[in-house]
């Protein structure tokens, strides 16, 4: 609490105070007026219900969380109650962090890239930097993306001071390509969109991305756009393989270089997100595949062209 005051008396408002604590303005306001009138802001002899942790236990809960920062307040609880027998709910908990500048906030999040990644990526950029929109306009963004029936559709949080997003505890790395369900293709262009492409059961090889993608989807934007047009797709296997290449090559179809591990620089990655989230909130929930199917198809058609 006396870090509050101590802004208060640099001059920073109840407003921000509020929002940064994650306090009530009425909290700040009563602080604010006990320290004006006393000076002080500890509890007078038998003021109010007595602290359910002592001084101890509150640094014993910050060490703890700032070890296991993806903990939850309930699971640092239970912590708390297994080293010391005080058990305490995890309101209290979350209390206890605010006090000391610590907030569940989502981590940041990154591919986990090596120093050779890092510069090609660079370079990358750097080529790319001064393109037109008009130029942009010309490239079809595809990708695949997989969605589960039990994908955990909660937010993940951590805890974590103001100001330190980016620090490297607190930022997860993700793998794109990871986990298992039904597995779903489409492409984005500046002013439009191919139909979501669900893959039915089985591997996706060469063959099945010429026949279920590029003959079907990609030449068709091809023939639209021009000879301008250029296919984005990254580096996978199915995408390389001979066949797909000698397909492209007989319908004059360019690609964009597109080093590995590049799927955070890949726009099509927010529709994905925006896709995740309205399936994730779809009530009732989707309990077969089929259902499931359905379901992503539906939001796709309803996601808006342009936001």
């Amino acid at each position: 609490m006396w870090r509050i005051v101590g802004r208060l008396e640099a001059g920073q408002s109840q407003v921000q105070i509020c929002r940064e604590f994650n306090l009530t303005p009425s909290v700040v306001c009563n602080l604010w007026k006990q320290f004006q009138d006393t000076g002080s802001i500890e509890r007078k002899p038998g003021q109010g219900r007595a602290r359910a942790t002592t001084a101890t236990e509150d640094r014993y809960l910050s060490i703890i969380a700032r070890r296991n920062r993806g903990a939850t307040a309930s699971q640092l609880s239970r912590d708390l109650y297994a080293a010391t027998g005080t058990r305490v709910s995890r309101v209290t908990v979350s209390k206890r962090f605010h006090e000391t500048g610590l907030f569940a906030r989502r981590p940041a999040v990154c591919v986990p890239l090596t120093s050779t990644n890092r510069r090609v990526r660079l370079a990358w950029c750097r080529e790319h930097r001064d393109w037109s929109m008009d130029q942009w306009a010309t490239v079809l963004f595809t990708d695949e993306s997989l969605f589960s029936l039990n994908t955990d559709s909660r937010c993940t949080f951590i805890w974590r001071e103001p100001g330190t997003r980016y620090l490297p505890s607190n930022v997860r790395e993700i793998d794109h390509y990871g986990g298992g369900g039904l597995m779903v293709w489409a492409g984005i262009m500046l002013d439009g969109r191919t139909p979501l492409h669900v893959f039915e059961r089985g591997t996706v090889t060469g063959v099945r991305y010429r026949d279920e993608i590029l003959e079907p989807y990609v030449r068709l934007f091809r023939g639209a756009v021009g000879t301008e047009f250029i296919l984005m797709d990254d580096n996978r296997r199915p995408h390389r393989a001979l066949l797909a290449d000698e397909f492209l090559e007989s319908e004059d179809i360019r690609r964009m270089d597109w080093p590995a591990i590049y799927p955070d620089l890949n726009p099509i990655e927010h529709v994905w997100g925006a896709l995740g989230r309205a399936f994730a909130t779809r009530n009732p929930p989707s309990r077969t595949i089929q259902e499931m199917k359905t379901a992503l198809l539906n939001e796709w058609d309803q996601l808006p062209h342009r936001k």
